[in-house]
């Protein structure tokens, strides 16, 4: 097993949030006189941003201060707003939802005052925002060897670029492998389509690999039960492909003569399962109904793989069919109200047990999607705790997701929004200097 520390990175390195892009500095240099913050930072595409920060000097109050921004990959700056500072010198900007859409570098001076003074330059990540739509299946479902259609799109438009489909591996949710990798067309939209060689419960998403416009970003996951073909004179079935932890599914289907439709009735039958890594073994029995027909009920707490068979000669049995079992999440946020600086913790358990499985703190983002925003590990008690500090005031809706794996398919937690206030600038965490 890799060391955590290296397992972290390696998943960081892929999230937009997370990634450094190299933005060169065009700004004039600072003096120290005045200080600017930009909060939050990093941000995902359409995201408001607060800049602010305080003007240091003999007189610092009714000074007008100016802001400018680089958009990559221009190479100069460009004024896009002036106001005033208070008596003791703060000063404050405000860039709303849907205005910051790519990487951006800032910076402000205070030109009524003597030396021209400068701030430092604060350079902004902004991360794509992929989206993944429901796949779209067959009329016979999900099964393997048949074509599936992945569609999303990427914010801002990056016509022309590539992304990637991607499957989640690994026991703890550590891991993403590149199934295929797609273009997206004159409307930053793409269309993957891929066919399932091996049946089972896989979750999937779509990377954004990023670019001087915007760092990394990948899409929410989906889950997809992939199933074999059926057997016409031994089908198999189930009511629900992936049920919550705890619940339970029916297992159903009808036993015929072979090679034809007509009804095996009185026959006992024996459903077989078993989970990864472990061998087929019997679970229970059953008698066909006069047509044909059986049913069992199953309630596994793991992904388990089935099959029935005859339990006499002539032995006969039906196709494989994978039951997904997705994991249960609680979250418990500390507070419902925040501000601007301040910090609220979520914490909650995973059902069953996910020790040492990476869990991710999700955002609603300005594109009605969630996005990841922290990753860490379960802890040995299979629960969790994120820490968020606020960068902008509003209603933000959070919620947390565990990976899927061999053993489990991914679960969320239900969302829940913290409303977050703006205090007085002076009340903000100092901005830097340099």
């Amino acid at each position: 097993m890799r060391p955590r520390f290296a397992v972290l990175a390696s998943i960081v390195a892929v999230l937009g949030i997370a990634a450094l892009p190299a933005i060169a500095d065009a700004a004039p240099h600072h003096n120290h006189g005045l200080t600017i913050a930009a909060t939050p930072n990093p941000i995902i595409t359409g995201d408001g941003v607060l800049i602010y920060g305080q003007l240091n000097s003999t007189s610092p109050g009714d000074q007008k201060i100016v802001l400018y921004h680089r958009i990559n990959p221009n190479s100069f700056f460009t004024v896009i707003g002036t106001t005033t500072t208070s008596t003791t010198g703060f000063y404050e900007f405000t860039r709303a939802e849907g205005v910051v859409l790519t990487n951006r570098s800032w910076y402000v001076r205070a030109p009524g005052l003597t030396g021209n003074i400068h701030s430092r330059t604060a350079h902004e990540r902004v991360a794509a925002a992929v989206s993944l739509g429901t796949p779209t299946p067959p009329s016979t479902g999900f099964l393997t060897n048949q074509p599936v259609v992945f569609t999303g799109a990427v914010a801002p438009d990056h016509a022309g670029d590539r992304v990637l489909l991607q499957e989640q591996t690994g026991p703890l949710g550590d891991s993403w492998k590149t199934l295929k990798a797609g273009r997206l067309d004159s409307a930053s939209q793409f269309a993957i389509t891929y066919r399932f060689k091996v049946p089972g419960d896989d979750d999937l998403r779509v990377l954004f690999n990023g670019d001087a416009r915007n760092v990394a970003g990948a899409s929410d996951s989906v889950t997809v039960a992939v199933q074999q073909k059926e057997k016409p004179d031994f089908t198999i079935n189930t009511s629900a492909p992936i049920i919550g932890e705890g619940s339970s599914a029916a297992i159903s289907g009808i036993l015929s003569t072979p090679n034809t439709t007509t009804p095996e009735p009185s026959l006992n039958v024996t459903l077989w399962g078993h989970v990864q890594g472990q061998a087929f073994a019997p679970i229970d029995h059953a008698v066909t109904a006069t047509d044909g027909s059986y049913t069992f009920t199953v309630s596994p707490t793991h992904n388990e793989e089935y099959q029935v068979r005859t339990t006499f000669a002539p032995f006969s049995a039906s196709a494989q069919l994978f039951e997904g079992v997705r994991d249960t999440v609680t979250i418990s946020p500390s507070s419902t109200a925040s501000a601007v600086g301040s910090s609220v913790t979520f914490t909650g358990t995973v059902a069953p047990d996910k020790a040492g499985h990476v869990i991710e703190l999700q955002r609603l983002g300005a594109d009605l999607h969630y996005h990841t925003v922290a990753i860490k590990f379960v802890n040995a008690s299979s629960a969790y705790k994120f820490a968020w500090t606020f960068g902008t005031p509003g209603n933000k809706t959070f919620r947390v997701h565990v990976p899927g794996g061999p053993d489990n398919v991914g679960g969320y937690s239900t969302p829940v929004t913290i409303i977050v206030s703006l205090p007085a600038v002076p009340l903000l965490p100092p901005a830097p200097a340099s």
